[in-house]
C-alpha cells in the first residue's frame, strides 16, 4: 500500500480524504494557500507546504508547483479530491509522466468525458440513451436548423461547462438568437472553449446519478443511485440515496446502463454517470469523473467508504466486492451548507464566530471548518456537509431537521433555513422533487417565515458559548465540576 498522499485540495474535503488514509496508516501531505494557513486542512496532515497566494491560479492551480512538492517529499500518489483539478486531463497526464499515481481514473478518459459533445456521442455509441439534441453548433443558421429538428423548449449548453454555466434554455426561436451567443460568450469566458450544443429541454425531470467503482482488471459495479434534483441555478443543493422515484427494478435497469456506460469507456476509479429521468426514461447528462461532493449519502446507505475504494484502486488492488454483495440499508440525506444569504444565494465570507456542530444517532459533519476559522472569499464557500441517516426517508427527515435545529454558525449568514424550508415542505417529503422544485414549491418565500422564526432559538443556543472573555453559567459550572474532579486527582 502507498506510504504517503499527497492531498491536492483543500477544506472538508481534504479532511475526508486524510481521515480514510490516518485510518489506512497512509501518511498525509497537504497544500495550502496563504489564505489557509490557520485550515484545519493544514493542521491535520502530517505535513504540510504553503502554495502561494490565494488566488487558486497562483496555489490550487498550481501543478508544477504541486508535483514538484510531490516529489520532494517523497509522495508517491496525489488525491485531487473534488473541484480544482480533479477533472484537468492534463494534471492527470502530468502525474503519469512524472510517475506519480493520479488517484482517479486515466488523463485520457478525463479528456474524453470533458466534453459533453463528445461524452454525449460516446454514450450513445455504446448504447447509452441520451437526449435528442446536436453535434457542436457552428453558428447561429445551425442553430436554428436544429432547434427546428429536435422541437422547442430546448437547452443550449456549452461543452465544457459545469456548475450550471453557460445552460440557456429557449421556449422559441425569438429567443434563440440571444441565447446563443450568450451561450458563445460565457463559454469562451469561463471554460477557454467556445463549443456549445443543443438538447432537447425537459421542464420538470429528476436528477438522478449513478455512483461507479471501477478496478483495472474490468470489475465494474455500481453503488445505486442518488437523487439530486434540489438545485439553485443548477447547482445541487440537497442528495439523497436512495431515490424515492427508484424502485428496485429500476435500479437494476439503471445501474446496468451506468455500468455498460463505465465499461464502454475503461473506466478506473471512482465515478458518477449522471442521467435525466422524467416519465420512466433516463437521459445521460455527463459523467463526473472524480469523487463527487455527495458520495456521503452513498456511503452511509452502502457501508461502502468510496476514498478508501478510490486509494486501493489506483495502488492496484482488485475489487472486494461483487454487484451481488451490495446492499441499500436505510435512507440517507446531505445538506450543503454554505457561507451565502439564503435568500439570494450569494456567497458570504467572514469570520465564524460561534460553531456548534450537531450529533446523535444517524448525523455525520464532514467540514474543514472551526470556531474563529476566517472563511476566504476566493474559494467555494462550502462550510460542510450535513449528512442524516434513518431507517426510513421520513426517519432521515425528520432527523435532519433535528440536526438543523442544533447546528450553531454565528459570525456568517448560512443557508440553514433553506434547508429547514425544504424539510419541512409537504411535496418533498412526499418524495415529489424535480430540478425546479425550489422555484416551483416558493421555497424562498418560506426561507423568509424560518429565518424570523430561527432568531430566538439561535439566541438561546448561544449562551453556551463565551462572549467577549466572559463565562456563561452553563460553562462556568461545567468548569467548576472539573476543577474538583482534576483537584480530587
Amino acid at each position: 500500500m502507498f506510504k504517503k498522499i499527497l492531498i491536492a485540495n483543500r477544506g472538508e474535503i481534504a479532511v475526508r480524504i486524510m481521515r480514510a488514509c490516518r485510518e489506512m496508516g497512509i501518511k498525509t501531505v497537504s497544500v495550502y494557500s496563504k489564505a489557509d494557513v490557520n485550515s484545519l486542512h493544514r493542521v491535520y496532515a502530517d505535513e504540510s507546504y504553503c502554495i502561494g497566494d490565494p488566488d487558486p491560479k497562483k496555489s490550487y492551480l498550481n501543478i508544477d508547483l504541486i508535483l514538484q512538492i510531490a516529489k520532494n517529499c517523497n509522495a508517491e500518489a496525489i488525491h485531487p479530491g473534488y473541484g480544482f483539478l480533479a477533472e484537468n486531463a492534463e494534471f492527470a497526464k502530468r502525474c503519469e509522466e512524472e510517475g506519480i499515481v493520479f488517484i482517479g481514473p486515466k488523463s485520457k478518459v478525463i479528456e474524453a468525458m470533458g466534453s459533453k459533445i463528445n461524452a454525449r456521442k460516446i454514450m450513445k455509441d455504446i448504447g447509452v440513451p441520451v437526449l435528442p439534441g446536436s453535434n457542436e453548433i457552428k453558428d447561429i443558421d445551425d442553430a436554428i436548423k436544429w432547434a427546428n429538428k429536435i422541437g422547442y423548449p430546448i437547452v443550449i449548453k456549452a461543452s465544457g461547462g459545469g456548475g450550471g454555466i453557460g445552460i440557456n434554455i429557449v421556449w422559441n426561436e425569438d429567443q434563440l438568437e440571444n441565447a446563443f451567443y450568450s451561450a458563445k460568450r460565457l463559454s469562451e469566458k469561463y471554460f477557454k472553449d467556445s463549443s456549445i450544443y443543443i438538447e432537447k429541454y425537459l421542464p420538470k425531470p429528476r436528477h438522478i446519478e449513478f455512483q461507479i467503482l471501477a478496478d483495472n482488471y474490468g470489475n465494474v459495479v455500481h453503488l445505486g443511485e442518488r437523487e439530486c434534483s434540489i438545485q439553485r441555478r443548477y447547482q445541487k443543493l440537497i442528495e439523497e440515496s436512495p431515490s424515492p422515484a427508484i424502485n428496485e427494478e429500476l435500479r437494476e435497469k439503471f445501474g446496468k446502463i451506468a455500468v455498460k456506460g463505465a465499461k464502454g469507456i475503461g473506466y478506473t476509479n471512482a465515478g458518477t454517470v449522471e442521467f435525466l429521468y422524467q416519465d420512466g426514461e433516463i437521459y445521460f447528462l455527463e459523467m463526473n469523473t472524480r469523487l463527487q461532493v455527495e458520495h456521503t449519502v452513498t456511503e452511509m446507505v452502502t457501508g461502502i467508504d468510496i476514498v478508501k475504494e478510490q486509494i486501493k484502486i489506483a495502488y492496484g488492488e482488485c475489487l472486494e466486492f461483487g454487484q451481488e454483495d451490495i446492499s441499500i440499508r436505510g435512507h440517507a440525506i446531505e445538506c450543503r451548507i454554505y457561507a451565502e444569504d439564503p435568500i439570494n444565494f450569494y456567497p458570504v465570507s467572514g469570520k465564524i464566530k460561534f460553531y456548534r456542530s450537531p450529533g446523535g444517532i444517524g448525523i455525520r459533519i464532514d467540514s474543514g471548518v472551526h470556531m474563529g476559522c476566517e472563511l476566504p472569499p476566493y474559494y467555494d464557500p462550502l462550510i460542510s456537509k450535513l449528512v442524516a441517516w434513518g431507517r426510513n426517508r421520513m426517519e432521515a427527515i425528520n432527523r435532519m431537521e433535528r440536526a438543523l435545529y442544533e447546528y450553531i454558525i454565528e459570525g456568517v449568514e448560512t443557508n440553514i433555513p433553506f434547508h429547514v424550508a425544504v424539510m419541512r415542505n409537504e411535496e418533498f417529503r412526499k418524495g415529489n422533487t424535480h430540478t425546479r422544485f425550489v422555484e416551483e414549491q416558493k421555497i424562498i418565500e418560506k426561507v423568509k417565515e424560518i429565518i424570523k422564526e430561527l432568531r430566538p432559538i439561535k439566541h438561546r443556543l448561544r449562551e453556551i458559548f463565551v462572549v467577549e472573555g466572559t463565562i456563561t453559567p452553563v460553562q462556568y459550572s461545567m468548569w467548576k465540576v472539573f476543577s474538583r474532579f482534576s483537584s480530587a486527582r
